[in-house]
Protein backbone atom coordinates (compact mmCIF):
# COMPACT_ATOMS: atom_id res chain seq x y z
CA UNK A 1 0.00 0.00 0.00
CA UNK A 2 1.58 3.36 -1.00
CA UNK A 3 2.44 5.44 2.07
CA UNK A 4 0.49 8.40 0.70
CA UNK A 5 -2.82 6.59 1.40
CA UNK A 6 -1.90 4.74 4.63
CA UNK A 7 -3.33 7.35 6.98
CA UNK A 8 -6.71 7.58 5.27
CA UNK A 9 -7.23 3.83 4.82
CA UNK A 10 -5.88 2.75 8.20
CA UNK A 11 -7.94 5.31 10.11
CA UNK A 12 -11.03 4.17 8.17
CA UNK A 13 -10.36 0.53 9.09
CA UNK A 14 -9.87 1.48 12.75
CA UNK A 15 -12.72 3.95 13.23
CA UNK A 16 -15.14 3.68 10.25
CA UNK A 17 -14.12 7.26 9.42
CA UNK A 18 -10.85 7.82 7.62
CA UNK A 19 -9.15 11.18 8.16
CA UNK A 20 -5.90 12.40 6.61
CA UNK A 21 -4.92 16.05 7.30
CA UNK A 22 -2.41 16.02 4.41
CA UNK A 23 -4.21 14.11 1.65
CA UNK A 24 -3.75 16.98 -0.83
CA UNK A 25 -0.47 18.67 -1.54
CA UNK A 26 -0.38 22.34 -0.65
CA UNK A 27 0.06 23.23 -4.32
CA UNK A 28 -2.98 21.19 -5.39
CA UNK A 29 -5.16 22.55 -2.58
CA UNK A 30 -4.23 26.13 -3.50
CA UNK A 31 -4.84 25.50 -7.20
CA UNK A 32 -8.24 23.96 -6.61
CA UNK A 33 -9.20 26.83 -4.29
CA UNK A 34 -8.33 29.46 -6.89
CA UNK A 35 -10.12 27.45 -9.58
CA UNK A 36 -13.33 27.37 -7.52
CA UNK A 37 -13.15 31.11 -6.92
CA UNK A 38 -12.80 31.68 -10.68
CA UNK A 39 -15.74 29.39 -11.45
CA UNK A 40 -17.86 31.24 -8.92
CA UNK A 41 -16.83 34.62 -10.32
CA UNK A 42 -17.95 33.68 -13.84
CA UNK A 43 -21.25 32.22 -12.60
CA UNK A 44 -20.69 28.52 -13.31
CA UNK A 45 -21.81 27.19 -9.91
CA UNK A 46 -25.36 25.89 -9.62
CA UNK A 47 -27.70 25.25 -6.69
CA UNK A 48 -27.22 21.76 -5.26
CA UNK A 49 -30.18 19.39 -5.34
CA UNK A 50 -31.53 16.56 -3.23
CA UNK A 51 -32.24 13.09 -4.65
CA UNK A 52 -31.72 11.77 -8.17
CA UNK A 53 -33.57 11.19 -11.43
CA UNK A 54 -37.29 11.95 -11.10
CA UNK A 55 -36.90 12.53 -7.36
CA UNK A 56 -34.33 15.30 -7.72
CA UNK A 57 -35.20 18.79 -6.57
CA UNK A 58 -33.88 21.95 -4.93
CA UNK A 59 -34.73 22.06 -1.22
CA UNK A 60 -32.85 24.95 0.36
CA UNK A 61 -34.34 24.21 3.78
CA UNK A 62 -32.22 21.00 3.73
CA UNK A 63 -29.22 22.04 1.66
CA UNK A 64 -28.19 25.40 0.26
CA UNK A 65 -24.66 24.99 -1.09
CA UNK A 66 -23.66 25.50 -4.71
CA UNK A 67 -21.74 23.00 -6.83
CA UNK A 68 -19.74 22.39 -10.01
CA UNK A 69 -18.99 18.88 -11.31
CA UNK A 70 -15.38 17.92 -12.01
CA UNK A 71 -14.71 16.28 -15.35
CA UNK A 72 -11.54 15.28 -17.17
CA UNK A 73 -12.99 16.89 -20.30
CA UNK A 74 -12.87 20.30 -18.57
CA UNK A 75 -9.10 20.33 -19.30
CA UNK A 76 -8.27 22.16 -16.08
CA UNK A 77 -4.90 20.99 -14.79
CA UNK A 78 -5.96 21.02 -11.13
CA UNK A 79 -9.13 19.05 -11.82
CA UNK A 80 -7.06 16.58 -13.82
CA UNK A 81 -4.53 16.21 -10.99
CA UNK A 82 -7.23 15.70 -8.38
CA UNK A 83 -9.05 13.08 -10.47
CA UNK A 84 -5.76 11.27 -11.08
CA UNK A 85 -5.16 11.23 -7.30
CA UNK A 86 -8.66 9.82 -6.81
CA UNK A 87 -7.97 7.08 -9.37
CA UNK A 88 -4.75 6.16 -7.57
CA UNK A 89 -6.57 6.05 -4.25
CA UNK A 90 -9.27 3.79 -5.73
CA UNK A 91 -6.61 1.41 -7.10
CA UNK A 92 -4.96 1.26 -3.69
CA UNK A 93 -8.29 0.77 -1.91
CA UNK A 94 -9.29 -2.04 -4.26
CA UNK A 95 -5.94 -3.77 -3.79
CA UNK A 96 -5.85 -3.47 0.00
CA UNK A 97 -9.54 -3.78 0.91
CA UNK A 98 -11.05 -5.64 -2.09
CA UNK A 99 -13.80 -3.03 -2.51
CA UNK A 100 -14.45 -3.49 -6.25
CA UNK A 101 -14.80 0.24 -6.89
CA UNK A 102 -14.93 0.94 -10.64
CA UNK A 103 -16.23 4.52 -10.95
CA UNK A 104 -16.30 7.84 -9.16
CA UNK A 105 -17.85 11.30 -9.32
CA UNK A 106 -16.79 14.55 -7.67
CA UNK A 107 -18.00 18.12 -7.47
CA UNK A 108 -16.82 21.34 -5.92
CA UNK A 109 -19.09 22.42 -3.08
CA UNK A 110 -19.26 26.05 -1.99
CA UNK A 111 -21.04 26.93 1.23
CA UNK A 112 -21.45 30.68 1.53
CA UNK A 113 -22.10 32.44 4.83
CA UNK A 114 -25.09 30.89 6.68
CA UNK A 115 -25.14 27.80 4.44
CA UNK A 116 -25.61 24.22 5.69
CA UNK A 117 -26.57 20.65 4.75
CA UNK A 118 -28.79 18.90 7.25
CA UNK A 119 -28.28 15.34 8.50
CA UNK A 120 -28.38 12.75 5.70
CA UNK A 121 -26.91 9.63 4.10
CA UNK A 122 -25.07 9.92 0.79
CA UNK A 123 -26.50 6.82 -0.86
CA UNK A 124 -29.74 7.21 -2.80
CA UNK A 125 -32.72 5.08 -1.73
CA UNK A 126 -33.31 3.95 -5.31
CA UNK A 127 -29.66 3.44 -6.33
CA UNK A 128 -26.93 1.67 -4.35
CA UNK A 129 -23.96 2.54 -6.59
CA UNK A 130 -22.35 4.97 -4.14
CA UNK A 131 -20.20 2.89 -1.77
CA UNK A 132 -17.83 5.42 -0.19
CA UNK A 133 -17.85 9.18 0.35
CA UNK A 134 -14.61 11.14 -0.01
CA UNK A 135 -14.47 14.80 0.98
CA UNK A 136 -11.39 17.02 0.73
CA UNK A 137 -11.23 20.53 2.14
CA UNK A 138 -9.66 23.70 0.75
CA UNK A 139 -10.14 26.27 3.55
CA UNK A 140 -7.19 28.20 4.91
CA UNK A 141 -6.96 29.22 8.59
CA UNK A 142 -10.34 27.73 9.57
CA UNK A 143 -11.37 28.06 13.23
CA UNK A 144 -14.20 26.79 15.44
CA UNK A 145 -15.80 30.23 15.25
CA UNK A 146 -16.14 29.84 11.46
CA UNK A 147 -18.68 27.03 11.92
CA UNK A 148 -19.12 24.63 9.00
CA UNK A 149 -17.92 21.57 10.89
CA UNK A 150 -18.68 18.17 9.42
CA UNK A 151 -20.59 16.15 12.02
CA UNK A 152 -20.51 12.38 11.51
CA UNK A 153 -22.88 10.28 13.63
CA UNK A 154 -22.09 6.73 14.71
CA UNK A 155 -22.68 4.57 17.80
CA UNK A 156 -24.15 7.38 19.93
CA UNK A 157 -21.06 9.45 19.20
CA UNK A 158 -20.67 12.57 17.08
CA UNK A 159 -17.33 13.16 15.39
CA UNK A 160 -16.77 16.84 14.67
CA UNK A 161 -14.31 17.68 11.91
CA UNK A 162 -13.11 21.16 11.01
CA UNK A 163 -12.76 21.65 7.22
CA UNK A 164 -9.05 22.49 7.19
CA UNK A 165 -7.27 22.82 3.86
CA UNK A 166 -5.72 19.57 2.51
CA UNK A 167 -7.74 17.34 4.88
CA UNK A 168 -9.63 14.33 3.48
CA UNK A 169 -12.50 12.45 5.16
CA UNK A 170 -13.57 8.98 3.99
CA UNK A 171 -16.50 6.77 5.05
CA UNK A 172 -19.21 4.35 3.83
CA UNK A 173 -21.93 6.23 1.96
CA UNK A 174 -24.78 4.03 3.15
CA UNK A 175 -23.81 3.72 6.83
CA UNK A 176 -22.86 7.04 8.40
CA UNK A 177 -25.29 9.93 8.62
CA UNK A 178 -23.58 13.30 8.61
CA UNK A 179 -24.26 17.00 8.21
CA UNK A 180 -22.53 20.29 7.50
CA UNK A 181 -23.17 22.77 10.29
CA UNK A 182 -24.03 26.40 9.53
CA UNK A 183 -21.08 28.27 8.09
CA UNK A 184 -19.97 31.74 9.16
CA UNK A 185 -17.61 32.27 6.23
CA UNK A 186 -17.26 30.75 2.78
CA UNK A 187 -16.41 27.04 2.95
CA UNK A 188 -14.87 25.17 -0.01
CA UNK A 189 -14.48 21.45 -0.64
CA UNK A 190 -14.25 18.73 -3.25
CA UNK A 191 -16.96 16.20 -2.44
CA UNK A 192 -17.56 12.92 -4.16
CA UNK A 193 -18.32 9.24 -4.17
CA UNK A 194 -16.51 6.05 -5.05
CA UNK A 195 -18.97 3.78 -6.86
CA UNK A 196 -19.53 0.21 -7.95
CA UNK A 197 -21.67 0.19 -11.10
Amino acid sequence: MPDVFDTLINSYISHNTGIDPFFLSEELANGLRLHIITLQHVGLLTAAGIGNKENKGIHEEIRNDRIYWLDKSNHNSFEQEFLQLADEFIACLNQSCYTGINACEFHFAVYNNNSFYKRHLDQFRNNGHRKFSLITYLNQDWTEADGGQLHIYQDNHTEKILPHSRTAVFFKSDELEHEVMVTHRQRLSVTGWLKRV
